[in-house]
């Protein structure tokens, strides 16, 4: 008989990122939970690289915790940009929000008013360019405890273009404005089965799913 499933705290807030990243650890004897569900703050992201943030984060949350903890730090990178915004993504445009509350519902309406303006910021850093190509990337960082010496790292990236203006209403962040020829869809136009099959973090799942079962042996 299997023992009680593997606690994995999310070292984020975001409540459609915990969603996507439930659905595709769904195959391993694990139960992910936020971290804002155990009162655990986010952590600074002070770094320039995403792999620096979501160990900081995943350090965090495990220490926090007292146990395993899985981190995403992503965002999307534009060509002509030289990769902005990058690990900026999340607060590209500065905008002025209400004092924040503890319930979810408060923290999704900021989350939406923030996107709203960093799209907004995006198309007008780009407004007339020619080259739209841009890339969403996903940096998965997993640690049995704050001081693993083996963090497991990896990292998925999901190349597109940058429309003019935003379609589709699903999905979260940039997924309005990242339209992905193959599937002739901006991110937001996808289900979120589509989504999870093919994202940055789809990705970055798979090749993370190989080292919990190769490393940790789930």
């Amino acid at each position: 008989m299997a023992g009680p499933a593997l606690r994995l705290v999310l070292a984020s807030g975001n409540a459609k990122k915990l969603s996507e990243l439930s659905a595709m650890l769904s195959g391993l004897h694990v139960h992910i939970i936020a971290q804002g569900d155990l009162g655990i703050a986010e952590v600074p992201e002070p770094h320039c690289t995403f792999i620096e943030n979501g160990l900081a984060k995943a350090r965090h949350a495990a220490a926090a915790a007292g146990g395993p903890a899985i981190a995403d730090d992503s965002g999307v990178c534009v060509e002509s940009l030289a990769g902005e915004p990058g690990v900026n993504s999340a607060n590209f445009a500065s905008v002025t929000l209400p004092t924040p509350r503890k319930s979810a519902g408060d923290r999704e309406a900021r989350r939406r008013v923030q996107d709203a303006a960093n799209n907004a910021m995006l198309l007008q850093r780009l407004h007339g360019a020619a080259d739209r190509r841009a890339y969403f990337v996903s940096t998965l960082v997993a640690v049995r405890h704050a001081a693993d010496p083996e963090p497991l790292v990896a990292v998925g990236r999901w190349p597109g273009e940058l429309l003019t203006e935003p379609r589709g209403e699903g999905g979260f962040g940039y997924d309005p404005l990242m339209f992905i020829p193959e599937l002739g869809l901006t991110v937001a136009e996808m289900t979120p089965e589509q989504k999870n099959q093919h994202s940055h973090r789809a990705r970055a799942m798979a090749r993370m799913l190989a080292l919990l079962r190769e490393v940790w042996h789930l």
